[in-house]
């Protein structure tokens, strides 16, 4: 009883953390969540997604607050006893540690810890900040830009090659009301945040600021350390073993398990040091954060803590030269009677002797009971292995580096071999054998590749009439006058221009809602196809070709910034790859849109000055053709780097294109097309438009429009609700955003809507969007 009293007295807890009772778990959110998503409603996406990621957060302060402040109720029995007691004695302290554990989770988490057992993917999702996809979209919907901006970069950080990602904030940038201040991290660590504050500071050479953010940056890395090691002490994997055949007797399963928490706790070293985004950690991050120390006490001329931050780095490294260098100076500078007087921390201290023993456990381990082990740190003595183990490693290393440095050459020579036939089979695609029929009566050849000095090079004229083109010209400034499109934006290629311009889907949604003409909706949406066809027509291309991104956008120049302009309206690239003029060499790979083969421009007027558009060779200077924009005149030409191009400045007036990109790859077929073609579907009840028809098709359309404008309506809300089924790839781009639009900055100021989080097992294809 005497016992039990004691006991009862020893789980009495201090001061923790807040409980909240009970704790929900955050996989029946995350899921009730992702459920109101798909209903579309935002309210409730917000709630659940955002007390998902409350509670998950809540369970891991309360599981490492617990399992911290139980770790001191572990004593040895009394000195000098036989060891049958030494065992019980230990086990008693087993025994009361978990009975600690398990009131202390009860009581913070409000239920059995066995309910927040969360399934491996789902984990996963967490880690990729997944919830953060789901917020961004849903804040933008209730129009909360700043918690929008703020979710869709916690996501980006951690997710630099989401490419719809970085187009949202993009867009972002350009909205009125968003501030810097708005982009920021919501994950961020705090002891990650501090350190690189610290290191701004040190390179901008402010020593003082610098020392106050490392300072703290180590601080709250200690306390990361704790509770990342405390998290490591839960159920064992049991990997490779099938739980219903592991019979390890009693010593080797908790050797198994222990050994299991100690690899967990030393990982803790790069747990820390990793940055979101980045597939490695920083090497030897708690020592170069002294190492940053000392020379920022040096800098203010404190001696003092210049010597302890030295002699704390050398625990780690006692044999580097540098720092000997600098301890030697430092000691002469102060005194070396004084400097002898100063030690290394000894929180470090202690830390590396526990590491030590720690690392010694585990390389035992490894060499007595084959349970691998890899040293995160570089700054391990060697002694500290076993003989036969280092024996055993350099073999292993020896053998590593030998069959990585034959994967690498064996891989290099598949990567040519691929490269040699994607070469061959695009060059055999795109044979120069241009000059294929135009399809369409009025449609003549003005100049191809010969006359432009180049290869796989066209000007068509006569696909539009004058009367087209205006009505062309006036839907895209009606597109902005109705509160779409992205009317009287600052271009994203110079501060000297304006733009306005809409999308194909938009432009019919707009039509559809009467706010812009159907017929000039209608006009749009068969220009584009008809240029489509003609260029697969011209260049005689053996597959099909898809649009990638068209776009109609109107630059205008802004009169009071044109004198002595010296900028492009939009600067030499190349569409399918990223040029390096001076290198003379066009990289393809992201963030470069390298799935577009072919591109075009339909222009719709020429009564502005500059604007033209020209060819260049790869040093971006070097032109090489030169064409003057006019109604109805096509620019056509393939996308890859045999055809660098820009556009000269707009100095006066409005020039307005329609800019097209295709594929020959149907993966990449834009899904804003996709829309488009069923939205004419769902319109006028047909299958497909003739677009041969021309004026006729689109004359009967918009006499038919207000006969079906009722059915319309109806049938929108049907549209819009297969667009989230799962099979499909989410919500549009469109409709993810509302009436909102995306522009792209990374090859031109395009427009599209915000993109919608990726479902785990739902392709969504990446958004492709530009403008010449």
């Amino acid at each position: 009883m005497a016992t039990l009293a004691l006991l009862a007295v020893l789980l009495v807890l201090p001061p923790s953390p807040a409980a909240e009772a009970p704790l929900e778990p955050y996989d029946r959110l995350y899921d009730s969540g992702v459920e109101a998503y798909y209903r579309g409603d935002w309210a409730s996406v917000i709630l659940y997604m955002e007390r998902a990621l409350r509670s998950r957060a809540a369970l891991h302060t309360h599981r490492a607050w617990c399992r911290g402040h139980c770790a001191g109720l572990t004593e040895p029995g009394p000195p000098g006893d036989p060891r049958p007691l030494k065992d019980l004695h230990f086990f008693r302290s087993v025994l009361h540690r978990a009975h600690c554990l398990k009131s202390c989770e009860l009581r913070l988490l409000g239920a059995p810890s066995s309910l927040y057992q969360i399934a491996e993917e789902l984990e996963l999702e967490f880690s990729k900040r997944s919830p953060y996809n789901y917020l961004q979209v849903a804040y933008f919907k209730i129009n909360m830009l700043d918690k929008a901006v703020a979710a869709a970069h916690t996501f980006y950080v951690a997710n630099p090659d989401h490419l719809e990602m970085r187009q949202n904030l993009e867009y972002y940038k350009l909205m009125a009301g968003i501030k810097e201040s708005d982009f920021k991290d919501l994950e961020s660590k705090p002891h990650m945040e501090e350190f690189r504050t610290g290191v701004r500071f040190y390179t901008e050479e402010e020593p003082a600021p610098a020392l106050e953010h490392f300072e703290r940056a180590l601080e709250e890395y200690f306390k990361a350390d704790t509770e990342c090691r405390n998290l490591c002490e839960g159920p064992y994997d049991y990997e490779g073993y099938n739980y219903l055949e592991y019979n390890a007797d009693l010593f080797q399963s908790i050797t198994d398990h222990y050994v299991h928490v100690l690899n967990c706790m030393q990982n803790c070293v790069l747990e820390l040091a990793m940055q979101p985004g980045r597939n490695k950690a920083i090497e030897d991050f708690l020592p170069s954060q002294f190492n940053y120390l000392q020379f920022a006490y040096y800098n203010t001329e404190n001696y003092t803590k210049a010597i302890e931050c030295a002699k704390t780095f050398l625990l780690f490294f006692p044999n580097d030269e540098v720092m000997n260098q600098n301890l030697a100076y430092y000691a002469a500078v102060l005194g070396e009677d004084h400097a002898k007087l100063i030690g290394p921390r000894e929180n470090v201290k202690k830390y590396i002797q526990r590491s030590l023993l720690e690392k010694e456990l585990l390389f035992f381990a490894y060499d007595v009971f084959g349970i691998p082990f890899v040293d995160p740190d570089t700054w391990t003595p060697v002694d500290i292995i076993p003989k036969r183990l280092r024996e055993k490693q350099k073999v292993e290393r020896e053998t590593a580096a030998r069959i990585t440095e034959e994967i690498g050459n064996l891989m290099k020579e598949i990567e040519t071999l691929v490269d040699e036939k994607n070469k061959e089979s695009l060059e055999t695609s795109k044979t120069i054998r241009e000059g294929g029929p135009l399809l369409y009566d009025g449609i003549s050849m003005n100049l191809n590749s010969r006359s432009l000095n180049g290869s796989q090079r066209v000007v068509l004229d006569g696909f539009l009439s004058e009367d087209e083109c205006r009505e062309l010209q006036r839907l895209s400034n009606a597109a902005a006058s109705a509160g779409d499109g992205y009317g009287g934006k600052t271009s994203p290629h110079t501060p000297n221009e304006k733009f306005y311009g809409v999308t194909v889907y938009k432009a019919l949604k707009l039509g559809q809602e009467r706010k812009v003409p159907m017929k000039s909706a209608l006009l749009y949406y068969n220009a584009t196809d008809k240029v489509r066809r003609v260029i697969e027509s011209y260049f005689r291309l053996d597959n099909p070709l898809y649009f990638s991104y068209s776009h109609l956008v109107c630059r205008t120049s802004i009169e009071d910034k044109q004198e002595d302009r010296q900028d492009l309206s939009h600067p030499v690239h190349v569409d399918n790859c990223i040029l390096n003029a001076e290198a003379l060499i066009c990289v393809k790979e992201h963030p470069a849109y390298t799935f577009r083969d072919y591109s075009a421009i339909l222009y719709l007027n020429e009564d502005f000055e500059g604007g033209n558009f020209y060819f260049t060779e790869l040093d971006a200077k070097t032109v090489t053709a030169e064409v003057r924009p006019q109604c109805g005149r096509v620019v056509g030409f393939s996308s890859g780097e045999e055809n660098p191009h820009g556009v000269q400045a707009v100095t006066k007036g409005q020039r307005c294109a329609v800019a097209l990109w295709f594929t020959l790859d149907p993966r990449h077929n834009e899904r804003e097309r996709v829309q488009a073609d069923d939205l004419i579907k769902m319109l006028f009840n047909t299958e497909e438009i003739d677009l041969s028809q021309g004026a006729q098709t689109t004359a009967e359309a918009q006499t038919n429009q207000k006969e079906v404008s009722e059915e319309s309506e109806k049938k929108e809300q049907s549209v819009e609700t297969q667009a989230t089924e799962p099979e499909a790839a989410l919500t549009s781009q469109a409709e993810a955003m509302g009436e909102s639009t995306t522009i792209d900055i990374a090859d031109a100021a395009a427009e599209g809507g915000l993109q919608d989080p990726t479902i785990p097992g739902v392709s969504v294809g990446l958004s492709d969007k530009s403008e010449l």
